[in-house]
């Protein structure tokens, strides 16, 4: 076993390899999450209002694709080559936005960068899983954790600086050049990762198929709140089970049974996922519309919530060994849970907005706790072998779950407004998929392995 003394040895020697990829996932979550506060003016200088949403959920689409594609290349042959040409993609796809003389080729832009961007994550988990030894996972997720966290809190203020003093087109072409340098510092790390050649995998062009296919359906399912009833409903149940069909194939077999060990993980990971950012949508809405908050004072619970997920993310890090993975997820998922739960009962009883605001902010601690040991079980249940598809199915599993629970609370919210409680039917919803979180998080640990063949 390594003593704390050797771990803190290997620990500072991988710090620039540490700092490197913690910088790239923070231009990835950047590029994901604080355009926001840009892309209003984008579409004005461009005349692309119509192609406004698309921009977000064509990246999520195309990320997809990369997960899969990044995924089965690093089971076949490392994560030299695909982290190379999705740093590539990424870096291209921001410079193809930045330069866009139009609406349409931004819009190819964000789709190539969401290709590079879905691919750079597993890449990364799979160095991590060949590069770092089992005992510092807890403290490198915890970076990672904070890299997506970060943007969050300060992404759409320097966004918002950089489009008002400079250009928009800065929002994406500094991240393009930033890409760069941080590849570099890369390269010493990764000629130190194991390269193990793995066999082809035969269904490789069949995944890639089901990739492409769940892609279309999400952003179909995304698409579909834009649309008059009946025809949203129709297209969302329509485009939601060609995605559960379609998605069998991506994910390990027991997932949509939530089987004990790694499809439990995965299982878990969508439900939290679409409990925690299905809620978040709407709590600086319910802030500015119910209680009258600025929007300035609505994004303090956000803030704060980003806040504890960092600090809780950090603390389950340093604790390591000492807080074991079951009980971190069953801990956290219970947060999030009740901190839905209490926002609920906030807006229905209480009626105030300091009780949802300290809510929200447990509800980042939960998360905190949640999200970086469910990557760490990831690790734990995969061979060098399977990394690859392993991560990449979490990481699908994290899109499914927000971006489907957002599109499906956004047609509950339409349908619900002239009730007088679209707020509360939504949080419902998400509090729905809080509980299934909590139910499930036992069964993370493992148990004895399906039989071969066994159905997802």
């Amino acid at each position: 076993m390594t003593s704390p003394t050797e771990l803190e040895v290997e620990w500072r020697e991988l710090r620039t390899t540490t700092a490197a990829m913690f910088v790239m996932i923070l231009l990835v979550a950047f590029e994901s999450l604080a355009v926001t506060t840009a892309m209003p003016t984008v579409a004005t200088v461009l005349d692309g209002a119509h192609l406004y949403q698309l921009a977000f959920a064509g990246a999520i689409a195309a990320g997809i694709v990369g997960m899969v594609v990044g995924g089965a290349w690093c089971d076949r042959s490392g994560p030299r080559t695909p982290l190379t040409l999705a740093c590539a993609a990424f870096a291209a796809g921001l410079a193809v936005a930045a330069l866009a003389p139009s609406m349409e080729v931004l819009v190819a832009g964000r789709l190539l960068q969401g290709l590079g961007g879905g691919a750079i994550n597993v890449c990364l988990y799979v160095i991590v899983g060949r590069l770092y030894p089992g005992s510092l996972h807890p403290r490198i997720f915890a970076a990672f954790s904070a890299a997506w966290v970060l943007p969050s809190i300060v992404g759409p203020l320097v966004a918002g600086i950089v489009t008002e003093h400079a250009s928009w087109r800065w929002v994406f072409g500094g991240a393009a050049l930033l890409a760069v340098p941080v590849w570099f510092a890369l390269q010493p790390g990764l000629r130190e990762v194991r390269e193990i050649a793995g066999a082809a995998d035969p269904r490789a062009r069949r995944r890639l198929a089901r990739a492409v296919t769940v892609s279309l359906a999400m952003l179909g399912l995304g698409l579909s709140a834009q649309l008059s009833a009946p025809w949203s409903w129709l297209v969302a149940v329509g485009c939601l089970a060609l995605t559960l069909v379609a998605v069998r194939g991506l994910l390990p077999a027991g997932v949509l049974r939530a089987a004990h060990g790694l499809p439990a993980v995965i299982t878990v990971r969508a439900f939290v996922n679409g409990a925690f950012f299905g809620a978040q949508v709407y709590i600086p809405y319910l802030l500015t519309e119910r209680y009258g908050l600025s929007a300035t004072a609505a994004g303090v619970g956000l803030t704060t919530a980003a806040l504890t997920w960092s600090g809780a993310a950090w603390v389950q890090g340093r604790l390591g060994a000492r807080l074991t993975h079951r009980l971190a997820v069953q801990v956290g998922t219970v947060i999030v849970a009740t901190a839905i739960a209490l926002v609920l009962a906030a807006l229905l009883v209480l009626d105030g907005p300091v009780p949802v605001v300290v809510a929200w902010t447990c509800a980042g601690a939960g998360m905190g706790l949640t999200f970086a040991r469910l990557s760490v079980l990831t690790l734990h249940y995969s061979e060098p072998g399977n990394q690859g598809a392993n991560t990449s199915a979490l990481s699908i599993a994290d899109s499914f779950g927000s971006s489907g629970t957002i599109a499906i609370t956004g047609l509950v919210f339409a349908a619900f407004t002239a009730t007088r409680a679209p707020f509360a039917a939504c949080l419902a919803v998400t509090l729905t998929l809080g509980l299934v979180a909590v139910v499930l998080s036992g069964r993370v640990a493992s148990a004895p392995a399906p039989r071969a063949g066994a159905e997802t």
